[in-house]
């Protein structure tokens, strides 16, 4: 075998369902000279069957946050400049991989977009996530730090405050996301968190319009919320909580009436489906062809955990939605996989199941 062949084996073994277009961006070849190749390898019999030759499943592409979560529950009541007896949890994290593994879990084909560091973050993250998703399209900076997040909890786990470094996502450029635009144009929904700067999520918004894909858009805090495009038309899904909605609109959240007009002012804008949470009060959820609605909370009944439970609330909702139910009954199935999240220890709970989530469905009534 000539050099470019074992360039194309050595790298179909580490990345199996790469497309031809791909192996040509990455060995720096052009996409005929590898389908030559290929086909050599083929006749020759070095190469036996191939995934890329099947055709694929339409993604569900997640754009934004790889994080390293590092939680730490104090055991009495926190004291400032001081030490502080705790224990500690380290997990993988990242709203948008939250989203992508909760989504894998429940069967769907992901793909991962996010710029990472060359590091043991890194390294963690994508033992934790590859079986979930596709981290073949993520890029690794080697003078950057992967995202690390670390929250202070109390022992019921409420959060007490967090500590973000995020630096590396100021280099999330539009530029890294032409290089993946066959995937984008062809994917069958988009997700994208606000970790992203705006510059970007205005490019997703743009190939979600001119392709006619759905986009996802899910806040991430209050202060990220003038990331928000400047036009708000095309948009399928926006996912926020009521902190969130009153820094983007400037108003107060006081009582329902309040709430609900949150959430119609972005429909009014161009949204099409609006949810605005309320953590223990419940979500109020509107649409251009559906009634405002307030949905109560599903009581937990051993709170174990309050980190993931947002992110899992909006893989449930998207994954009912995809498998065509009403809003309303997939604002159920998001909040059901939010409570169950809850009382679980783990950011994304390992039990979950597309038949699992089914069956604890039937336990709810919205």
């Amino acid at each position: 075998m000539d050099s470019k062949e074992v360039k194309i084996l050595n790298y179909l073994k580490k990345n199996p369902y790469a497309s031809q277009l791909e192996i040509a961006n990455e060995l720096n070849m052009s996409r005929p000279a590898v389908a030559n190749i290929i086909s050599g390898l083929i006749k020759s019999g070095k190469i036996t069957g191939r995934a890329y030759i099947l055709p694929e499943n339409k993604e569900i592409i997640c754009i934004g946050g790889a994080n390293v979560d590092r939680k730490y529950i104090v055991k009495s009541n926190l004291q400032m400049g001081t030490s502080n007896p705790t224990t500690s949890l380290q997990s993988i994290g990242g709203v948008a991989r939250n989203i992508a593994e909760n989504l894998g879990r429940l069967g769907h084909s992901v793909r991962m977009l996010t710029v990472v560091g060359n590091d043991m973050e890194y390294e963690s993250i994508e033992k934790a996530s590859s079986p979930w998703m596709n981290l073949f399209s993520v890029e690794k900076l080697a003078n950057y730090q992967t995202g690390t997040y670390s929250a202070i909890l109390d022992t019921h786990g409420e959060m007490l405050f967090a500590l973000a470094n995020m630096d590396i996502y100021d280099q999330f450029t539009v530029e890294y996301l032409k290089k993946q635009e066959t995937h984008l144009t062809k994917a069958q929904l988009l997700i994208i968190d606000m970790n992203c700067p705006k510059d970007v999520i205005e490019y997703v918004q743009t190939i979600s319009i001119g392709y006619k894909i759905p986009l996802a858009i899910i806040p991430v805090s209050s202060p990220k919320m003038n990331r928000m495009p400047e036009s708000l038309e095309g948009i399928e899904w926006l996912i926020t909580n009521k902190d969130e909605a009153e820094t983007y609109f400037r108003m107060t959240i006081e009582d329902e009436s309040s709430w609900k007009k949150a959430a119609e002012l972005f429909v009014e804008k161009g949204i099409k489906q609006v949810v605005v949470t309320g953590g223990s009060k419940g979500v109020v959820f509107a649409g251009q062809q559906i009634e405002t609605t307030v949905a109560p909370a599903i009581h937990a009944d051993n709170i174990v955990d309050v980190t993931g439970a947002g992110d899992a609330f909006v893989a449930g909702t998207l994954h009912a939605w995809l498998e065509g139910m009403e809003v309303k009954q997939a604002v159920q199935t998001g909040m059901v996989n939010a409570n169950k999240t809850l009382q679980s220890p783990e950011t994304v709970r390992t039990e979950l199941t597309k038949i699992g989530l089914n069956n604890e469905l039937e336990e709810y009534i919205l």
